[in-house]
């Protein structure tokens, strides 16, 4: 696990590494925004189709949406979002940066101990227009959350998927949030990605649901790898509850510079189909055929955050030997996470550049990806760093070919964690 102090290296090891980047980096960069390199995505990808396949592939009653994400102005309207999705902002009188309110230990200075001025309300939806005209009749917003979109479809998901209350649907997309204070990495950025789902409960059965989301999620985190030591469930007091939420529920996880949110899981009673109802016009009650009675559905929102549940994920799993785990003595980073979110299955490895070698290598390359596996082939340097580049990116096993194996047709697995080598049958 990565310590406070050791910030800057595992910055250093995500680029270097190919796992996330700042964006733009060559003219300069752009405040909280990064890219992720081609082992990262593979990382993000896998850690999507896991929450996809728990969330939606292995249950009957959860199904899958992918709204847009510009949206009709008049949606932001009826969420409240255009009147209340704001933060309270300050502003250092001396070097005039601004904080929200709710990241300072002291809401009359700023972290540089100067004086602030007077907390504002920030709408923090980043505004843009649809056609060729710049005027409040083409403005238009970027969504800060996935879920209205669900909520505006949600009639017509429960007629064409043939499910019945209670049943979710599902979601993973971008989201833009004009964040005051970004920074800690992913931890907060003004574009990041949503796992968001909603499901629609009976108002009797809200308490039921709540609880069993909170069990099921804090579980899932636990199944990828994550220690349990480094989360926890954070209740919110009734002060600091969002004006829609009958209870929310966070879990969070120990960052190098403290708890922070990895997902929320909330109840947000009938307020967001009411408000549509009411504004759009159109009926989104359910109506129950045993009991002949219509009613709005309340909602259970377990949303996450990918690039925080990664963030998170790697933290956890990096581990750096200032002396290394071999004879040599020289440092080494291993990445010890789960096979299954692994960037590589496996990395196929030539013992020298011999033309034997290399065929017999490329073979099983070949072999692996026909059976589904995602495999790093290499066949430059020194077998030894070899290992340790595919160690720094977490690849699980690293198969070797070597001249024994044009004989006995077996090559040398080696495990990541324990580097245990073993001779294996083709």
């Amino acid at each position: 696990m990565v310590s406070e102090s050791q910030m800057n290296e595992f910055t250093a090891w995500a680029k270097r590494r190919g796992v996330i980047f700042p964006s733009s980096e060559i003219y300069g960069g752009l405040g909280s925004s990064y890219d992720y390199g081609p082992v990262g995505v593979e990382m993000k990808n896998r850690l999507k189709t896991s929450w996809w396949r728990s969330m939606v592939h292995e249950r009957q009653d959860v199904v899958g949406l992918d709204s847009a994400i510009i949206l009709n102005p008049a949606v932001w309207q009826a969420s409240g979002h255009l009147d209340n999705f704001s933060d309270l902002m300050v502003e250092d009188l001396k070097t005039h940066k601004r904080y929200r309110v709710e990241d300072l230990d002291d809401p009359t200075k700023s972290p540089e101990g100067n004086p602030v001025g007077e907390a504002k309300q920030f709408n923090v939806m980043f505004k843009t227009f649809v056609g060729p005209v710049e005027d409040d009749a083409s403005t238009a917003y970027l969504r800060p959350e996935t879920c209205q979109g669900i909520f505006i479809d949600f009639k017509q998901i429960l007629e064409t998927s043939r499910q019945r209350v209670p049943f979710g649907i599902a979601q993973i997309g971008k989201s833009f949030r004009n964040e005051i204070t970004p920074g800690n990495l992913t931890f907060r950025t003004r574009e990041f990605e949503q796992m968001e789902m909603e499901f629609f409960v009976r108002e009797e059965e809200a308490n039921k649901w709540f609880d069993y989301w909170v069990e099921a999620r804090f579980q899932w985190y636990l199944d990828l790898g994550i220690r349990k030591e480094n989360l926890r469930l954070f209740k919110h007091p009734k002060a600091k509850l969002a004006h829609y939420s009958k209870g929310t529920t966070d879990i969070e996880y120990k960052f190098p510079w403290g708890w922070g949110e990895l997902e929320g899981i909330a109840n947000r009673g009938n307020f967001d189909l009411v408000q549509h109802q009411k504004n759009s016009g159109k009926d989104l009650s359910v109506f129950d055929e045993e009991t002949r009675e219509k009613f709005v559905p309340w909602v259970i929102e377990p949303a996450g955050g990918v690039d925080r549940a990664l963030l998170a994920i790697l933290l956890d799993a990096w581990k750096f030997f200032q002396k290394g785990r071999k004879e040599d003595g020289e440092p080494e980073t291993v990445l010890e996470v789960a096979p299954t979110l692994a960037a590589y299955d496996a990395a196929v490895l030539p013992l020298v550049k011999k033309p034997e070698l290399l065929k017999m290598s490329q073979k099983l390359v070949a072999s692996l990806r026909a059976a589904g596996k995602h495999v790093f082939y290499d066949e430059s340097g020194s077998i030894g760093r070899r290992y340790r580049r595919m160690d720094e990116i977490g690849t699980p096993i690293c198969y070797t070919v070597d001249f024994e194996s044009l004989d006995d047709k077996k090559v040398t697995a080696r495990d990541r964690d324990s580097m245990k080598q073993t001779r294996v049958t083709l």
